[in-house]
């Protein structure tokens, strides 16, 4: 299977109250975009596609595609995460498989990319996820709990979402023309997972990730992340 990584990294960190977008923050001696990009580039993924804001991509284009060979193209996001993950798909020439990944998830290990590449020899659909540990409640529009799912079917959705391409391209094509088309509605589209749940027939498994693999959202996230990284260094 050729198989291709989709990195987001467009976002504009506006929670994280700094002027550096949060994916080129520094973490342990190297921008957070850095090591999503290194885990891709020594993983069996066969190209990478970054996927940028419109006034960085000449600096990322010089900065990341020198350091990692298996970037073919770095394209302009939109304004929406879903808009992103859209210009990344249309970038790509031939691919069989494709792993879409938030930029600002640092942690995204071999294990990870592997387990995914395996489960798509079988799936049409894969989310790197894990259980939750908290007991989460359904509210309704003025905060009051309506409902509590049964704990052990609820899991913390993680990236990489990984999917045949046929089949998350076509989700994405209908999606995009329903927006274009203001059929879409008030649909408040939040990953690709979701997408391909609404547009199509593919069923999408959970596989595990990890506890470690966090998103960096937050200055309080940062602090975990630096934690996280000098774990990892102590193992090695």
């Amino acid at each position: 299977m050729y198989t291709v990584a989709v990195v987001l990294a467009g976002g504009s960190g506006s929670r994280m109250g700094t002027q550096i977008k949060k994916q080129y923050l520094d973490l342990g001696g190297h921008p957070l975009i850095w090591y999503s990009l290194k885990a891709f580039q020594e993983s069996d993924v066969d190209e990478i596609v970054l996927v940028g804001a419109a006034d960085d991509l000449d600096e990322v284009r010089a900065t990341y595609a020198p350091a990692f060979d298996k970037i073919s193209k770095v394209v302009p996001g939109g304004r929406e995460r879903y808009h992103s993950v859209y210009a990344g798909l249309c970038a790509i020439d031939v691919c069989d498989c494709v792993l879409i990944h938030d930029g600002a998830r640092p942690f995204v290990s071999a294990e990870i990319v592997d387990r995914c590449l395996k489960t798509l020899e079988k799936e049409n659909a894969c989310v790197a996820a894990m259980p939750s540990k908290d007991t989460v409640k359904i509210v309704d529009d003025s905060g009051y709990a309506v409902s509590t799912p049964d704990r052990t079917h609820v899991w913390n959705v993680q990236t990489p979402q990984c999917f045949r391409f046929s089949v998350v391209k076509k989700a994405y094509d209908a999606l995009i023309t329903a927006e274009r088309e203001g059929t879409l509605g008030d649909v408040h589209v939040t990953d690709d997972a979701m997408v391909v749940e609404m547009f199509t027939d593919a069923r999408v498994r959970m596989i595990e990730g990890s506890y470690d693999n966090i998103k960096i959202t937050t200055p309080e996230d940062m602090t975990v992340g630096a934690a996280i990284l000098n774990k990892a260094l102590t193992l090695k």
